[in-house]
């Protein structure tokens, strides 16, 4: 499972529902592969997500194409236990999240992969997703040609 090393705060503060941008600004370009999975929603994928959609995705490839994961759950999202009364503070930290906007890229193929190959498989990666998803193409990449 992907989560980070190390984090300066073990919790973090709840969102309170207000966002400066309502789309992605960074992260919104292929950078590595010629094709890849963009977010068309808001959402936050977790680590398990992630890694079964990796699983899925290097599943169909086999070894024709490299995958590139472009986001990292290092949000902590914290649980308290069942049956506990209110108060006595946040729970403990159970898992780490990537908050998702839409236009963010999440997952690139590239490295010999031709696009119906690589379109097949980030199918089969996007529905592991709990996020709206789209196919998008590098412009001016072979695949274009």
């Amino acid at each position: 499972m992907l989560e980070p090393k190390d984090t300066k705060h073990r919790k973090v503060q709840r969102n309170q529902g207000l966002k400066r941008n309502k789309y992605a600004v960074k992260g919104t370009r292929l950078s590595f592969g010629d094709y890849g999975l963009k977010s068309l929603e808001e959402g936050e994928v977790n680590s398990r997500q992630l890694e079964a959609a990796r699983v899925a995705i290097n599943r169909y490839l086999k070894r024709d194409g490299k995958v590139w994961i472009r986001v990292f759950p290092d949000k902590p999202k914290t649980k308290t236990p069942a049956e506990t009364r209110m108060g006595k503070g946040k729970g403990e930290p159970e898992h780490f999240v990537a908050p998702v906007q839409p236009g963010n890229v999440i997952f690139e193929v590239g490295g010999g992969a031709d696009e119906e190959s690589a379109r097949e498989a980030l199918r089969l990666g996007k529905h592991k997703l709990p996020l709206k998803t789209k196919f998008v193409v590098r412009p001016g990449s072979r695949a274009e040609e």
